[in-house]
């Protein structure tokens, strides 16, 4: 069982044009609106990988009925929280040489009685799903939302039973480690701010990984990138590199999204520590395949799954 929360959920937009020129009018040679947001993401690709994801969110105004109408022509089950505040459109713009220039809108600030309702149906999930749920928690906090609020869900959801996977940053993500969630996964950039150091090279990025742990993450995985990714599944434990096969990527955008659902289903499904982190590496590579985030095909994850090398650092 797999629960993918969503407190600040989007339409992803997708505008393809020649060239992007700042202060001159663009005009965009087409437009992809589909559902998105990095729960959402997530459950698409656990969707592709053979998983039946439960997607928990707010869905607000017209923008709110066009999420959960697109997840349901997708086959994922929701549950939606009505929210006053209109979801927000994030706008990835595309252009001929390749470059992605991303435009996150910060979302509407929920009322306290919204989010009682939130906490509401997230508990109830829990409850439901107890050891066999897997939470996965993702994305930013919408305005007016208190940083603890996922150090809040990982206690109600550690009540339960339930592992708990965490894809965050800033304040709420130091604040959710204190909660020993059961995997967390940043990217270099956030792993930088949290440790404060400076991820250069291999060696820096398994020593950030190490302070991770020690922060209160159970198990821990940095993604560098096309330079690949690095899982620790505990503390005093190796730390494994996968580097996956060079491709031709039409976006990187929810690469890291998709790689977290990778390790959320490879781990519920008690794979060798190997196979869970080539798994993980072959879903963020094949992510970069297809039209829209998070809309992988199983083909090209199996496909990328062989030629992903990994080797356990000392």
């Amino acid at each position: 069982m797999f629960l993918c929360i969503s407190i600040n959920p989007a339409i992803d937009k997708r505008l393809r044009m020649a060239h992007l020129r700042p202060g001159a009018i663009n005009r965009a040679t087409e437009a992809m609106p589909a559902p998105g947001g990095k729960a959402v993401h997530v459950a698409m690709a656990l969707q592709a990988l053979g998983a039946d994801p439960l997607w928990i969110g707010f869905a607000g105004g017209s923008n709110g009925r066009d999420l959960v109408a697109g997840l349901a022509e997708l086959g994922i089950s929701t549950q939606a929280i009505s929210t006053e505040q209109p979801t927000r459109v994030n706008l990835a713009i595309l252009d001929d040489s390749g470059t992605v220039t991303e435009i996150l809108e910060p979302g509407g600030a929920p009322s306290p009685a919204e989010l009682d309702l939130f906490r509401k149906a997230c508990e109830e999930s829990f409850a439901r799903g107890k050891a066999d749920a897997t939470v996965i928690l993702s994305g930013s906090l919408p305005p007016g939302v208190p940083d603890e609020f996922y150090a809040e869900l990982i206690r109600s959801a550690r009540k339960q039973g339930c592992r708990i996977f965490l894809d965050t940053s800033g304040k709420a993500l130091r604040l959710a480690l204190e909660q020993r969630p059961d995997f967390v996964k940043p990217n270099r950039e956030e792993a930088e701010w949290l440790t404060g150091r400076v991820i250069q090279d291999i060696p820096s990025a398994r020593e950030a990984l190490r302070q991770i742990l020690s922060l209160g993450a159970r198990s821990a995985a940095l993604s560098l990138g096309k330079d690949g990714l690095l899982w620790c599944p505990g503390e005093n434990q190796r730390v494994y590199y996968a580097r996956p096969p060079a491709i031709e990527a039409r976006s990187a955008v929810g690469s890291g999204d998709v790689t977290v659902a990778g390790f959320a289903q490879a781990m519920a499904s008690k794979l060798p520590p190997e196979q869970i982190v080539r798994r993980a590496a072959a879903c963020g590579t094949a992510n970069c395949l297809v039209e829209s985030p998070g809309q992988i095909r199983l083909s090209d994850v199996q496909e990328i799954e062989k030629s992903v090398a990994v080797e356990m650092l000392p």
